[in-house]
């Protein structure tokens, strides 16, 4: 499990560490610029070396690597920014002896122009500079976090620095996981400097021992209704698909049963291939979880359904799709008199249509968005992306995990039921939304690895989910010995 920290989270620790733990910020400085210049070494200490400094503390990292690079006897030179240096700058570009170059050229460059604080579109020379490190050929280590990518979204403020590796210092930034982020930072390598983070509610990003917990071993002495009872409201005659790909999901979760509410053509055609399931003509208020929407279509008979459900149900409910559609078309309020618990799946224009925010609004700050609409409605969020925000309360994790395969009709279906099924075996929503999305991005990387990225689709994802699965398990068990 690792902490996701904003731009003024990060700027609180840099604070923290050197106010109230009393490390100098030379201290700081000169461990961070040591480790990209370790990272620089690894890579290959043969081949020149150029770093461009721009002229904040960014810049001053960048002069201490060279200064380390230059006494292992790296031939590095340095480009220089003009401008107004910070004072932690200033200091290590006088202890700095070594060689200068007026051009961008070498077989490594290291871009220090920028850190996470730059707020401000990148114009001028520094866009001249920035389009040159990426037209260079160069191998590029990027310091903390690519130059020109901004570190609360990952959005790229006019140009960025397209980067082969980028060394994180101290703890990962939101910049590195959303959006642009895991386009241009290339392989992420942590830097630990002695940057502590004080108490305070940080996103999280979960690994594969985080996600095995949610898969314990299953008792001998257990029968069908020990796993609970999945009901899935799905499909119509337009969009039988979703009914069969979110049933199917379900299925692989663990749950005891797995009941479909569809229509009756939809049911027929679907009973001869997935015969694991139960078909029903209403939704089962009893099962422990219930997901609507993937493939109803928006209606008024869907929204009579849905305000039904919140007023009636007292298990756990799972809004997805055209469900959640159908509450942008007919009014969002219901979920406000709901009686049961509550997580909505939107992707960004349905998270859109749905809190009447712009999609640049959300993409400027989606976790603030999130952690906002689940706060004042009380339900948990899972805003899908590239990589994907749950949230509830204060608590957020933000799910890395999966590829472009994802990128395609079918895999919200698949994702809606596997968060029922482990919802329906007893996880609370949050928990199952991070699970879900988890352990469906595993076996989309699974699936990609089999048949590319372009050719794998949520039906060979589905079929793979049972890897996924084994190999979280196995971490589970390995970890108990």
């Amino acid at each position: 499990m690792h902490k996701v920290l904003s731009n003024g989270q990060m700027r609180a620790a840099d604070r923290y560490t050197i106010e109230t733990l009393k490390i100098p910020s030379e201290t700081l400085m000169r461990a961070a610029g040591e480790a990209i210049a370790d990272e620089v070494i690894r890579i290959c200490a043969k081949k020149s070396v150029l770093v461009v400094c721009g002229t904040g503390n960014n810049g001053g990292d960048g002069f201490v690597c060279a200064q380390k690079l230059q006494k292992c006897g790296v031939n590095v030179s340095v480009f220089a920014l003009s401008g107004k240096l910070s004072e932690d700058c200033a200091r290590e570009r006088l202890n700095y002896r070594g060689a200068y170059s007026d051009g961008i050229c070498g077989d490594i460059i290291v871009d220090c122009v920028f850190g996470t604080g730059l707020s401000r579109e990148v114009s001028g020379e520094y866009a001249r500079i920035i389009e040159k490190i990426n037209s260079s050929g160069a191998f590029v280590i990027s310091a903390d976090i690519p130059s020109g990518l901004n570190g609360d979204n990952g959005r790229i403020m006019g140009c960025a620095v397209k980067a082969d590796v980028t060394v994180c210092i101290a703890e990962l930034k939101l910049g590195h996981v959303l959006s642009d982020g895991p386009d241009f930072c290339g392989k992420i390598k942590m830097a630990d400097i002695g940057i502590k983070c004080p108490d305070g509610n940080y996103a999280e990003i979960y690994d594969d021992k985080d996600v095995s917990a949610y898969f314990p071993l299953r008792r001998r002495n257990s029968h069908k209704g020990t796993y609970g009872s999945a009901n899935i409201i799905a499909g119509s005659d337009k969009y039988p698909g979703a009914a069969a790909l979110a049933t199917r999901s379900a299925l692989k979760s663990g749950c005891g049963y797995v009941k479909l509410t569809t229509s009756e053509r939809v049911k027929f055609a679907l009973a001869p291939r997935i015969p694991q399931a139960v078909y029903s003509d209403d939704a089962d208020l009893s099962s422990q979880a219930l997901a609507i929407g993937s493939g109803c279509g928006v209606s008024s008979e869907l929204y009579e359904k849905l305000q039904y459900i919140l007023t009636n149900y007292s298990g756990k409910l799972i809004i997805d799709a055209d469900g959640l559609n159908t509450l942008s078309k007919y009014g969002a309020g219901v979920l406000d008199g709901k009686k049961c618990a509550a997580l909505i799946t939107p992707h960004i224009k349905e998270f859109s249509r749905l809190t009447g925010l712009s999609t640049e609004e959300i993409l400027s700050d989606p976790v603030k968005c999130a952690r906002d609409y689940s706060e004042a409605h009380g339900v948990c969020v899972l805003l899908k992306s590239n990589s994907s925000v749950i949230c509830e309360g204060d608590r957020t994790v933000i799910n890395v995990r999966g590829d472009t395969s994802l990128s395609k009709g079918g895999s919200g279906d698949i994702l809606t039921g596997f968060i029922c099924g482990l919802a329906a075996r007893g996880l609370p929503l949050f928990d199952a939304a991070v699970c879900a999305s988890y352990t469906l991005g595993l076996a989309a990387e699974i699936s990609s690895e089999e048949k590319t990225e372009y050719c794998a689709t949520a039906e060979d994802i589905i079929k793979n989910l049972h890897f996924s699965v084994k190999r979280l398990t196995c971490k589970n068990q390995s970890a108990k010995m």
